[in-house]
């Protein structure tokens, strides 16, 4: 069997049983309904083509149209999908705060996509979403989608999300834990289940900066209450429409250390690589039930429902050192480059390098013999210069007889000269930048050694 198109793949996402990073003790299962199996590895999938469906059988969306939205990243990829299947252009704004992963991914699938700032009031005109609304008023044959009031939002999860879990848990499921944003997920879902089993509670989780969590104890709108915050695609500055507060039975806060942590712990412990609105749902759920669990049964299902996926936040809370700078992760012992040389799998007494007047065919044949990919250029215990595969390889593909020239007319500017104390930190952000290597400079003479980015892996991996 197979599906006339990729949408026929979005949803029946897994329901995986969680075993490590809940609190001890519990006497009912907690699952993980693992929504990054989508084709667009999130949740969005669901209502993307769902909200487009809705579109054309009400005729606001035409042939040849345009779909403009505000977005995060997740629902834009679930709309760029269907739309790519549906023949349709994409227009979405988002927001300085998400991720470059993200943007990209919008991009990559042919969406054009305009990045607002973060930290401005909904009604400004610069804000997602304002300039959403302006360009559906000024781009003929467009139609705003505007996930936050449209009702096909949450009916996606009516007829999607709630069925599979109640299938799932053979109707067993109790208890429903999950963050909000647009509120379609939430609301939707539970709509469905409280259809089935009017005694099911819904938990809400929302990151504090959110003024959910606050409207739903008071159903007052408290500004007092929205600050910046770091975890994306979860909490609001504003109340959604498709948000329906007296289906939820009780809300937690979570900070963003707790949300992005836990986050790393379900990739380390559960083997779920998974984005930070997944690990702020897991933690507000597990502060929930180590509170109740003096309520909890055997005959207990809890279900967290887990957004989306880890690859659109590689640069971000799967990155030490963004990790670090932002205070949410302590800073590793102070690993500097003589100790990451010293744990290389790669031990050379000193660099190999060749020297200016050198062809280039005879600097080919050392870093081939020697297994190296990178080569410093050294005159008179000087570098002057470097060469890479990649360098090597654009020079002879665009001029074959460039390997009897002099490396001296090849060569790219020095591998950066740094000392043995460098801490990792500042040693990473040069290996990021340019060829991935630097030279270290031995005390005491003019000798080096080069470090590579396959050194400091190496490194890492043995670090505890």
């Amino acid at each position: 069997m197979w599906h006339t198109d990729v949408l026929g793949t979005i949803g029946n996402t897994p329901l995986v049983r969680l075993n490590k990073v809940i609190p001890e003790g519990l006497p009912c299962p907690v699952l993980a309904k693992v929504e990054l199996f989508n084709p667009g590895g999130s949740v969005k999938d669901r209502i993307g083509v769902t909200m487009i469906d809705a579109a054309e059988r009400a005729g606001k969306l035409k042939p040849g149209g345009t779909i403009i939205e505000c977005t995060s990243g997740n629902t834009g990829a679930g709309l760029a999908i269907a739309a790519a299947v549906k023949g349709y252009r994409c227009i979405f704004t988002t927001t300085d705060k998400q991720s470059q992963e993200k943007v990209d991914v919008l991009r990559a699938f042919g969406a054009e996509v305009i990045v607002c700032p973060n930290n401005v009031a909904p009604e400004d005109p610069r804000s997602y979403y304002s300039v959403a609304a302006r360009l559906n008023q000024e781009i003929p044959n467009s139609f705003h989608m505007n996930q936050y009031d449209n009702p096909a939002n949450a009916v996606a999860h009516v007829e999607t999300t709630g069925p599979e879990l109640w299938e799932q848990t053979e109707g067993r499921i109790t208890h429903f834990i999950a963050g909000a944003g647009t509120g379609g997920t939430i609301s939707g879902t539970t709509k469905f289940l409280k259809s089935k089993n009017p005694t099911l509670k819904t938990v809400g989780v929302d990151p504090f900066g959110s003024v959910y969590a606050s409207y739903w104890r008071t159903r007052e709108f408290d500004e007092g209450e929205i600050y910046p915050y770091f975890t994306e695609g979860v909490g609001e500055d504003m109340i959604a429409g498709n948000m329906d507060f007296d289906l939820v039975d009780d809300y937690v806060q979570v900070t963003d250390i707790d949300a992005l942590q836990t986050t790393r712990r379900l990739a380390r412990e559960e083997g779920l690589f998974v984005g930070g609105s997944c690990g702020m749902a897991l933690a507000g759920a597990n502060q929930w039930l180590d509170a109740h669990r003096g309520e909890l049964t055997e005959d207990d299902v809890v279900v967290v429902l887990l957004p989306d996926s880890g690859f659109r936040y590689l640069s971000k809370l799967y990155d030490d050192a963004w990790m670090q700078n932002h205070g949410f992760l302590e800073r590793s012992a102070a690993l500097d480059a003589d100790q990451i040389l010293s744990m290389s799998k790669t031990q050379r007494p000193g660099v190999i390098s060749v020297t200016p007047t050198a062809t280039l065919a005879e600097a080919i044949g050392e870093m081939a013999a020697q297994g190296i990919s990178q080569i410093p250029v050294i005159e008179d215990e000087r570098v002057v210069g470097s060469l890479t595969e990649t360098v090597i390889l654009n020079k002879l593909i665009a001029e074959p007889e460039a390997r009897d020239q002099p490396v001296s007319e090849i060569m790219s500017a020095p591998f950066p000269v740094i000392p043995r104390t460098m801490h990792l930190e500042q040693l990473s952000g040069y290996l990021e930048q340019g060829p991935g290597a630097v030279l270290v400079h031995d005390a005491g003479d003019e000798h080096y050694q080069i470090l590579t980015k396959s050194d400091l892996i190496d490194a890492l991996m043995h670090v505890r």
